[in-house]
């Protein structure tokens, strides 16, 4: 009973949100494209270049995670449909694994595409296969911070507020955390911040 009910929310899920380009083309496109146009300028630089496409990796990742249960929660707190749901029998729980399959999924395929291009167009080679599944936990496990802080941002505001809400709180994180270039490469004053920035911990654990 609980499987079926999971798959059922899951294909709701997949199906709600890849009508939205607006949600994957940013989230699942986007960082891919933003490391061929600046991180991939590193390559043959060694750790830099290992650095920045393991920033870029963590941002991916990062970002489904955020804007998914950021701007999804805040939406289904004024939809008619999702109040309804809850009236209906099954696992309360079901809804919310659906959520977080769905964003593994989409994390996977930004994240992949990003490791893909460090590998083709910045020439990053690591130790061996470990180290890429190594990256691959790590990022995801960096991932649910951002989750947590995507839902209560999307449980606080409403949900036209919740997209510009997030990006005023998600693009300076990810630049002040050193997630578009190198820290070393940021100006003086923006680098003294960029310590204390949860992000710039991600990029360099990752």
């Amino acid at each position: 009973m609980i499987l079926h009910q999971l798959s059922a929310e899951l294909a709701l899920v997949l199906r709600v949100l890849l009508r939205q380009p607006g949600f994957w083309v940013p989230t699942v496109l986007f960082p891919a494209m933003l490391y061929s146009f600046f991180g991939a300028g590193l390559a043959g630089q060694g750790p830099a270049a290992a650095y920045a496409m393991a920033a870029f990796a963590v941002y991916a990742v990062l970002g489904v995670g955020f804007y998914q249960f950021g701007v999804t929660v805040a939406q289904d707190r004024a939809d008619p449909f999702i109040r309804w749901q809850r009236l209906l029998p099954g696992s309360a729980l079901a809804p919310w694994a659906a959520r977080v399959l769905a964003a593994i999924g989409f994390s996977a395929v930004a994240l992949l595409l990003v490791l893909a291009l460090g590998k083709a167009l910045g020439g990053v080679v690591l130790a061996d296969a470990q180290a890429w599944v190594r990256l691959i936990i790590v990022t995801h496990c960096a991932a649910l911070p951002a989750t947590l802080l995507g839902i209560a941002l999307g449980s606080l505001v409403s949900a036209r507020a919740a997209v510009p809400l997030a990006n005023l709180v998600f693009l300076p994180l990810a630049y002040l955390g050193g997630l578009w270039m190198p820290p070393q490469l940021l100006p003086d004053a923006v680098a003294a911040l960029s310590v204390w920035t949860p992000t710039r911990a991600m990029a360099e654990l990752a």
